[in-house]
């Protein structure tokens, strides 16, 4: 048993203003195996103002300083990569291996990567008699989800930090335990007290405070459409700057001089990847009508060949989701996606045999000639992909934007050029065109109700600062 019993504020480990715990359960067995905190607003509030006392040397301390300790930091990370892939494989149910990988190899690069570019911004430009100059925001509050914990905690706290902010993090409750061993990283690193500060609570106590804190200048979310929502409502009252990335509904398009069934195979593994609970995974599969059958069969086989069991077990291609709430969750839109009339062409909302007391859900396949069927628009969040058969490719770019998400997608053709071509006509933020591989140095974030603002490279760096022009004398 895991007890973690102090925050971080300012610098230092710091016991909670209240004596109240939060439960972690291991998602493979579906028992308690960590307790946290359960911070306050008085906890929310104290980290922040730790924040404010650290931005103005921070944000005055020269790049190179700053990516000195983004690398020291990475370098923490990658020697306790062993220990954080486990953390998570624990939380969240990602496959070992796949966790090693995924969930913390991603995290290091990009820790990695933000120090390079500490170094390579051009924080000052020339522009006429004009000195422009990128300066950073300010106070940044990160709240992040239980998904891809460490992975969504990198992307908003390494680039705040290369850009000269200071960060109050309040990662997601159900998947903490990495982010308390990021704190214990960035503490041995060295960073000044007060630049980097965890609190941990729930989302309407802790997150809301932060959002509503006039000496927070930013906020950073990863979750779900409708908390985003509420943190930009709760924001606006002191403008701050809010950056989203929300749900998704994600089409896969296989046009019809496509390879079916490589298309296909790809899309359901994408689709169950992390247990279907990625925000861009592809849960919609548009096909040409005339090839619906012989799609329904390739996704069939396709979805029997992930193997469900624990993330600890060599055997393992799909993991359990994440809690008991998201596992009924899931369950429930199987259930009335069979009952609004959709076909069940594979797994189904029944329990799998044998994988013990986790929270586990059969890769599931539907079929459904309505696209605006539940399950054809709702964020399942959950391995279930759901095949919609289209008539011409007008129809299925009709279809693919006819959500009000606009996260990811994909395209698939005989030639890169046509491919493309119905890729920009898309209205989401990201496309794969012919199985491209994800692209680090992209900038990925949403359109529509998908959120507003990116991460990765270069471009999540950018959201982080703020532009001042000075002009001088002719």
């Amino acid at each position: 048993m895991i007890e973690r019993k102090l925050l971080y504020i300012g610098g230092r480990w710091v016991a909670p203003s209240s004596s109240q715990t939060l439960e972690v359960t291991d998602s493979n067995t579906g028992e308690v195996w960590a307790t946290i905190p359960a911070g306050t607003a008085a906890d929310a509030d104290a980290a922040v103002v730790a924040a404010r006392a650290a931005f103005d040397a921070w944000a005055q301390t020269p790049p190179a300083e700053r990516a000195g300790y983004v690398e020291k930091i990475a370098a923490g990370l990658k020697a306790r990569s062993d220990e954080l892939a486990r953390t998570i494989a624990t939380e969240v149910g990602m496959p070992l291996k796949m966790a090693a990988r995924v969930q913390v190899g991603g995290p290091v690069f990009n820790w990695g990567n933000y120090a390079k570019f500490a170094r390579e911004f051009a924080f000052d430009e020339k522009v006429g008699h004009s000195v422009v100059a990128r300066e950073p925001v300010g106070v940044v509050a990160a709240i992040t989800p239980w998904n891809y914990p460490l992975h969504q905690i990198t992307l908003k706290v390494a680039p705040a930090l290369a850009a000269g902010c200071t960060v109050v993090l309040k990662p997601s409750e159900v998947a903490p335990i990495n982010a308390f061993i990021l704190a214990e990283v960035i503490h041995e690193a060295g960073l000044p007290a007060g630049v980097f500060n965890l609190v941990t609570g729930l989302g309407p106590v802790v997150g809301e405070a932060l959002a509503a804190n006039p000496d927070v200048d930013m906020v950073s979310f990863t979750g779900s459409t409708r908390a985003g929502k509420r943190v930009s409502e709760v924001g606006a009252q002191t403008v701050k700057r809010v950056a989203l990335e929300l749900g998704g509904k994600s089409a896969s398009i296989v046009l019809d001089d496509a390879d079916l069934e490589k298309s296909v195979k790809a899309t359901v593994a994408n689709c169950y990847l992390n247990s279907g609970q990625t925000c861009s995974a592809l849960t919609r599969l548009l096909v040409p009508r005339a090839r619906l059958a012989e799609a329904k069969a390739i996704a069939r086989a396709a979805a029997e060949t992930f193997t469900v069991g624990s993330a600890f077990a060599e055997t393992s291609r799909l993991g359990p989701l994440v809690s008991a709430a998201q596992r009924d969750r899931v369950r429930g839109f199987i259930e009335r996606g069979v009952r609004e009339g959709a076909e069940l062409v594979a797994g189904g909302a029944e329990a799998p045999q044998g994988v013990g007391g986790g929270f586990f859900v059969k890769p599931t396949v539907l079929a459904c000639n309505d696209p605006k069927a539940t399950v054809a628009q709702e964020e399942i969040f959950g391995p279930v992909l759901t095949i919609i058969p289209y008539d011409t490719e007008a129809d299925a770019i009709r279809i693919a934007n006819d959500t009000v998400y606009g996260l990811g997608g994909a395209v698939w053709s005989a030639t890169d050029e046509h491919a493309l071509a119905v890729a920009r006509r898309l209205r989401t933020g990201q496309v794969d065109v012919n199985g491209g591989a994800w692209n680090p140095l992209a900038p990925f974030g949403g359109f529509k109700q998908s959120g507003h603002g990116r991460e990765n490279g270069v471009y999540g760096l950018e959201e982080f600062l703020e532009y001042k022009s000075m002009q001088l004398r002719a």
